[in-house]
């Protein structure tokens, strides 16, 4: 009986230990975003000098999106990558580039956007500045969030497998890569000169995601994101699982409420528009939704 006991309060205690990390990453998910940001941008030198990294790192895909060509950058952008191989003079099966992808889909699923996409992180902290009140969804919300899979086919792997030499997603579309145009022109004042019709275009599409950042919870995420496409399917079987106790759940609506990418756990908890941040644990009441590694 003693044994018994034993072993039951160390079952709880390791759960309220789980459940106390857990909560620490949930609340400071944006110290845990801005420093995996700043790993994957550690060339410092780089923001005031205008001048890419070009080390052997650069040969590595990170998991977000985050422009090749950013000053900072010390890794290549896995949607880059993939481009460059399918629009190259003499096609090249990207064998590395997508299983380096099947692997963080694996892994992470969609727990990618939600923690280590610099990208993310920017919407996250636009989203955060008040302004008028804050859109949850709107009629065609559903419908536009197919668009990211139609932005994956299309721009990502059609378009440039017809146009050689043509990157389209990362040329007329990506705007991680106007932001890092943006600061290598600030950096380099001679390259900002150089800034034409095409980089205005692409400046109008930043203007416009940032403009809806203030009032849509990530946006890009939502409808146009490639990569978040690519990760999407993989939140049915990746090892970073959000599980619902039914036994604790009181069906109080708390984690519908909470969650920004208009996803109800208790109902689709593999929801493909998950990315993992968990608010929807944060604010459950029983402590009924876990977030972790396997079930």
């Amino acid at each position: 009986m003693a044994e018994k006991t034993a072993r039951k309060t160390g079952n709880r205690q390791n759960s309220g230990a789980k459940h106390r990390v857990g909560t620490f990453f949930r609340r400071y998910r944006l110290v845990f975003q801005g420093l995996f940001a700043l790993i994957q941008n550690a060339n410092f030198k780089g923001f005031f000098t205008g001048k890419p990294f070009a080390g052997a790192s650069k040969a590595v895909c990170v998991p977000g999106l985050n422009c090749y060509s950013c000053p900072g950058a010390v890794g290549a952008c896995p949607i880059g990558a993939l481009q460059s191989f399918l629009n190259a003079r003499k096609f090249r099966f990207p064998y590395y580039v997508l299983g380096l992808l099947i692997f963080f889909g694996v892994l992470l699923g969609r727990a990618v956007c939600g923690f280590l996409c610099p990208f993310g992180l920017l919407q996250d902290l636009i989203h955060k500045i008040p302004f008028f009140k804050k859109i949850r969804t709107f009629k065609g919300d559903r419908i536009l969030r197919k668009l990211k899979y139609a932005v994956l086919i299309v721009t990502v792997i059609v378009l440039p497998l017809i146009f050689k030499l043509v990157p389209v997603f990362c040329k007329y579309i990506c705007p991680s890569g106007t932001v890092s145009g943006i600061l290598v022109g600030i950096a380099d004042s001679s390259v900002g000169r150089l800034f034409g019709g095409r980089f205005m275009w692409k400046l109008s599409i930043l203007g416009i995601i940032v403009l809806l950042s203030l009032l849509i919870y990530r946006p890009f995420c939502k409808y146009l994101c490639p990569l978040g496409a690519f990760y999407a399917p993989f939140n049915k079987i990746s090892a970073v699982r959000l599980t619902v106790d039914s036994t604790k759940c009181v069906s109080c609506g708390n984690c519908a409420r909470a969650c920004g990418m208009g996803v109800d756990p208790t109902r689709t908890p593999d929801n493909a528009e998950c990315i993992r941040c968990g608010q929807c644990a944060l604010h459950c009441p029983e402590e009924a939704i876990h977030i972790g590694f396997f079930k």
